[in-house]
């Protein structure tokens, strides 16, 4: 049977194209905000009205779909809750939700925005991260190896380095952040028989391109490493 993937920011770039590509791969429980998946969930199917009796791709290998805010964390519980009632299990879990709000740090309502911008690109990888190990990991740390389960969090360059003038301080730092987190979940969920790490990417689809992030993803989630962060730039390192 398919593995289980729970997938964070499941409406953005990166989300829409992962489950565009991995959907017959994985079972996926897509999280998304405010922007819908655009891939068939179990309660809908979408219909060309041009041709309303054709085959529609879109409609092949549906997704669970969840929306959530997960700026709270009694979102990230509702969404592991409907996660194992649904399939009972988590194999490779991505968080990829992020909040994007560039300006400077004198400018008006940026320190307004830290919160937000905390809450979704730090706090909720760390309490989804937690929670789905409390919930799903913990007492089967043998069954965890054999399935080679693991986290992948899909961090940034900004987290990496500073790049000056852009109004980054905020998503960079929250970026950095993640990455160090990323190096004490994979101690910590080392004797769970759980691999963590983290990807970060340049800016894509502009410098890096978006099926490119998804191989970055993709070669973590297969591979054996754990506590390593992958800096995925414009010039393929």
């Amino acid at each position: 049977m398919r593995p289980v993937c729970l997938l964070t920011g499941a409406g953005g770039l990166f989300g829409q194209a992962f489950v565009a590509r991995c959907a017959a791969e994985y079972r996926i429980v897509a999280v998304h905000g405010r922007t819908p998946v655009n891939r068939a969930s179990q309660n809908q199917t979408f219909v060309d009205p041009l041709n309303p009796g054709g085959r529609l791709a879109l409609n092949d290998d549906p997704v669970h779909t969840i929306r959530a805010d997960l700026s709270r964390a009694d979102e990230i519980e509702r969404v592991v809750d409907e996660t194992l009632n649904e399939f009972g299990q988590v194999d490779l879990l991505i968080n990829a939700a992020a909040r994007r709000h560039w300006a400077p740090l004198l400018a008006p309502g940026a320190i307004a925005s830290a919160s937000e911008v905390f809450d979704v690109n730090l706090l909720a990888p760390l309490r989804m991260s937690v929670e789905v190990a409390r919930r799903c990991w913990l007492a089967d740390p043998a069954g965890n190896l054999a399935a080679n389960r693991s986290v992948v969090q899909l961090s940034s360059t900004a987290g990496l380095y500073v790049y000056p003038d852009l109004g980054q301080a905020l998503y960079g730092t929250s970026k950095a952040g993640l990455n160090h987190l990323t190096y004490h979940l994979a101690s910590e969920f080392w004797d769970l028989g759980v691999r963590v790490n983290a990807l970060a990417p340049d800016t894509f689809p502009g410098r890096v391109a978006t099926q490119d992030v998804i191989d970055g993803v993709l070669d973590l989630a297969r591979s054996d490493v754990t506590g390593r962060i992958v800096d995925l730039t414009a010039d393929g390192g």
